[in-house]
């Protein structure tokens, strides 16, 4: 499988700046909100979500011809911004300090709203009906 040099720029590009979002954004909401759930994580994950839909909804689904919009921003921008590993990591956190109900909580919250977030971004690019 040949990769195109101009998409593994542009995916490297928009993960470089989506990561460093990710960590502006993240911080940002963990002052803001520091009530002992992981919120800086969540909002990213949930704006994440959100911006996916909305570049789906604009850009339509990943395809050869696209050109590079998608591989910047989807796979690269909002790869880079959005993470699972850190939600991960901080559910198994909230676990460990016998904190269940927050732990479920937080991944209920988190799928739930995230699995709402994405469909809400198409709809607001006017993808959906």
């Amino acid at each position: 499988m040949s990769i195109d040099p101009l998409v593994l720029l542009a995916v490297a590009g928009g993960g470089g700046l989506g990561g460093m979002a990710r960590l502006a954004v993240g911080n940002l909401v963990a002052r803001w909100l520091d009530a002992g759930l992981p919120w800086g994580t969540l909002v990213v994950n949930l704006s994440g979500a959100l911006l996916m839909g909305l570049a789906a909804g604009m850009l339509g689904l990943p395809d050869r011809e696209a050109g590079l919009a998608w591989p910047l921003l989807a796979i690269g921008l909002l790869g880079g911004y959005t993470t699972v590993s850190s939600f991960s990591l901080q559910t198994l956190t909230l676990w460990q300090q016998r904190r269940r109900v927050a732990a479920v909580g937080y991944v209920a919250l988190t799928l739930g709203a995230g699995g709402a977030a994405l469909p809400a971004g198409v709809w607001l690019a006017g993808g959906l009906p």
